[in-house]
């Protein structure tokens, strides 16, 4: 029952700040896209391309982590990888990336307490590392669309999997937008509204037309 005494215009602490953030993509690679088939492999590379433009405009810590690259699943997609150049991203053996101490340390060296973690496969890579850094205590957060399983079933058995311990679903632009949540944040408002032009469809069209017709801040 709400008290209203204690009632004020405080955000829930269950949301995203970039403050207490950092962002864990896993296995964006040729061969995990090549059996890749729950959602459109190019709205998956958008959306994690914009993903990672997003955490870069609110200073939000990355680790980027493949696996098998040199033998089986091969680089870092080209347009992930140029948004990081000179990164070395951490490559694994292991199927779950919370079982290499590497990517742990990589992850625990943020300080950050909530874990924004998107890539392939939804069923496999992604579940695992939630399910093992949620049972460790941290809130972990899913863009599903910035993920990918061999299959719809795969991909939403997974988020069912995940959401039934606490892990929390979302997207790419439902990240971007509760970073910044207030749009009397202009220092971030015109990359903000970059990425959204760019990378969210017909709500960029939209964007784009406000901008062109009545200037770049509109708030």
């Amino acid at each position: 029952m709400v008290n209203i005494q204690n009632v004020t215009d405080a955000p829930a602490a269950q949301l995203l700040t970039a403050q207490d953030s950092v962002v864990l993509l896993v296995d964006h690679q040729p061969q995990m896209f090549f059996g890749t088939s729950s959602a459109d492999r190019g709205d998956i590379i958008n959306a994690t391309v914009a993903l990672a433009k997003s955490a870069k405009v609110f200073d939000v810590p990355v680790v980027l982590t493949t696996v098998a690259s040199k033998s089986f699943s091969g680089p870092l997609l080209a347009p992930l990888a140029e948004q990081f150049p000179g990164t070395e991203p951490i490559d694994r053996t292991t199927m779950n990336c919370w079982e290499d101490q590497r990517v742990v340390d990589a992850v625990k060296a943020t300080g950050r307490p909530k874990i924004v973690l998107a890539g392939l496969w939804t069923e496999v890579c992604i579940s695992f590392a939630a399910l093992s850094a949620t049972d460790q205590g941290y809130q972990v957060y899913v863009p599903t669309d910035a993920c990918g399983g061999v299959s719809p079933v795969a991909h939403n058995n997974a988020v069912t999997r995940m959401t039934q311990r606490g892990i929390v679903p979302t997207t790419w632009l439902t990240t971007l937008l509760e970073w910044q949540r207030d749009w009397g944040r202009t220092d971030t408002y015109d990359p903000v509204t970059d990425i959204v032009m760019q990378h969210a469809g017909a709500y960029g069209i939209g964007v784009s037309y406000a901008r062109a017709m009545f200037g770049s801040h509109t708030g």
